[in-house]
């Protein structure tokens, strides 16, 4: 492939002072515009050449016709590779049909600023293992493109929701010399020959700073060491995590609540196409209001033993052995039409389609592996054990909203949750458990101000107590009763876009034994 016309820096540079972004063109129907971006796709047929573009706002479709007009670019335009980057400018028309309604007509230029050839990515089916390796290209695909605009509002949603409620944006530090959860998560650096350790939280920093400003919060990376691939950790993930002075259980549990109803209503306000788009059932995030379930640990544990948890899962056996028969059966269909297919198009979509039914039956396959195990995990659990991953899925399962479980057992929560004063077994904590089964996304507590108390816990957990001396400080010096939570951005991001994994939430996933890119 060759340049249409090849334009210098400095051209490009000047023609984009006027540039037109495709969110715009239904403001300038009927005049020309020029459009800067990437060929998302080419359907060249004959003397007509439909091409996408996408230009980071959105993809429009371009119909390039052969004229006078378009004589001298033609034939090289209607060749246009995926990926390669362009400018064209024509006329935008309004059309029902088209994406946005809009589509640019009578083309009287087109540009190929940077050739792309043998892009890895293309149309066909591709596994996960391939995607994960190219995903500095993955993102550019329509539908992860839809997931990271739906992850920068909710990043944005969330600073403006504690700004808002008039929060004071605090930094907490990277690296920390002591731990804030468990030891066995944790990321070890050699810090100019001092062990320091990579910040599993900022919590504890960000509670000194409450004791300055009332309310304050820090947003930023958080990580941890944890050896596990489930499809609901990451290695680095985001975490908000905010903190109030003088407040009590009560409070922080309508904090959250009040918090995570404005992330999902403004999701709903500005991201309605793209969570249509990726196929995400806008009744159910539109179901996410107040109040929601509150649930003591106690009360939960009964419930995994309860007879509709049972049901549940045997019902998940039925329906999933039921599935894996219906994707046998359309495997077989797949097979049968790509054999007699005369077309070459034809024999690659039945192709894809096949890959991803194997992949559906595989993924289904592990599922109901794992059914009698959590079966015997929920009948078996015992008082005193902290949630995992099956049990929080059940307990979510069982409402049709979230669902706070409160009030766990001191020995399975971290050493500065507040003992609850009326029972010492438990600490005054939750979780947040969102719906259909994706799991905590919210874990916080009231925070331990009374300094003996405090001290004795560090003990317990066999903590040294020379590394949190200016945490007790916080105890000793005008300590009052404190509480706040953290929320994880990516599981936030994979619940509200039913998401199966949480790999595709963050650009760069960095996961056990995934570092590349």
């Amino acid at each position: 492939m060759y340049p249409l016309r090849s334009p210098d820096a400095a051209t490009i540079k000047t023609d984009m002072k006027d540039r037109i972004y495709v969110t715009d063109l239904k403001n300038h129907v009927g005049s020309s515009v020029t459009l800067y971006g990437w060929v998302a796709k080419a359907r060249p047929t004959g003397k007509v050449a439909f091409i996408t573009i996408r230009d980071g706002s959105g993809t429009c479709q371009c119909v390039l016709e052969k004229n006078e007009t378009t004589e001298s670019f033609f034939d090289v335009a209607k060749k246009l590779s995926q990926e390669s980057s362009f400018t064209i400018t024509g006329t935008p028309c309004l059309e029902e049909r088209a994406p946005g309604g809009v589509e640019v007509r009578d083309i009287t230029a087109c540009n190929i600023i940077g050739e792309s050839a043998d892009y890895p990515i293309t149309p066909k089916a591709h596994g996960v293992d391939f995607l994960m390796k190219q995903r500095h290209l993955w993102f550019r695909s329509q539908r992860q493109w839809h997931i990271l605009r739906i992850r920068a509002t909710i990043v944005d949603a969330i600073r403006q929701f504690f700004n808002g409620e008039g929060f004071k944006l605090i930094d907490t530090p990277i690296f920390a010399p002591a731990i804030g959860e468990g030891a066995s998560t944790l990321f070890e650096v050699d810090y100019f020959d001092e062990q320091v350790f990579l910040a599993q939280t900022g919590q504890l920093y960000v509670e000194a700073a409450c004791m300055a400003h009332d309310k304050v919060y820090c947003f930023g990376p958080t990580f941890r060491a944890e050896k596990s691939k489930t499809r609901r950790h990451l290695t680095e993930f985001w975490m908000v995590e905010p903190e109030m002075a003088f407040c009590e259980m009560d409070e922080v549990l309508e904090l959250a609540e009040n918090f995570v109803c404005s992330v999902v209503q403004r999701i709903l306000k500005d991201n309605r196409d793209d969570i249509e788009a990726i196929g995400r059932d806008i009744a159910s995030l539109e179901a996410i209001q107040k109040p929601f379930h509150r649930l003591r640990y106690a009360d939960a544990v009964e419930m995994l033993h309860g007879p509709k948890a049972k049901e549940l899962l045997e019902n998940d056996l039925t329906e999933k052995t039921a599935e894996i028969e219906g994707l046998n059966n359309k495997i077989t269909e797949l097979e049968e039409s790509g054999k007699t297919a005369k077309k070459q198009w034809q024999k690659e979509k039945a192709a894809q389609d096949i890959q991803t039914a194997r992949e559906e039956r595989t993924e289904l396959e592990e599922q109901i592996a794992n059914i009698p195990t959590h079966m015997k995990l929920a009948a078996e659990f015992q008082f005193g054990s902290d949630l995992g991953g099956s049990d929080e899925t059940i307990i979510s399962r069982l409402h049709d909203r979230p669902v706070f479980v409160t009030h766990y057992p001191r020995e399975v929560k971290a050493f500065y949750m507040r003992v609850d004063r009326d029972d010492d077994r438990v600490v005054e904590n939750f979780d947040l458990i969102a719906p259909q089964g994706y799991g905590e996304v919210i874990g916080g507590s009231m925070r331990e101000e009374n300094h003996d108390i405090l001290l004795e816990r560090i003990k317990a957990h066999s903590l040294p107590v020379e590394n949190f001396e200016w945490y007790l400080d916080l105890r000793r010096y005008g300590s009052v009763p404190h509480g706040g939570f953290g929320l994880g951005v990516e599981r936030t991001v994979a619940w509200l876009c039913g998401l199966k994994h949480i790999r595709e939430t963050i650009p760069y996933p960095r996961m056990l034994g995934k570092i590349y890119p």
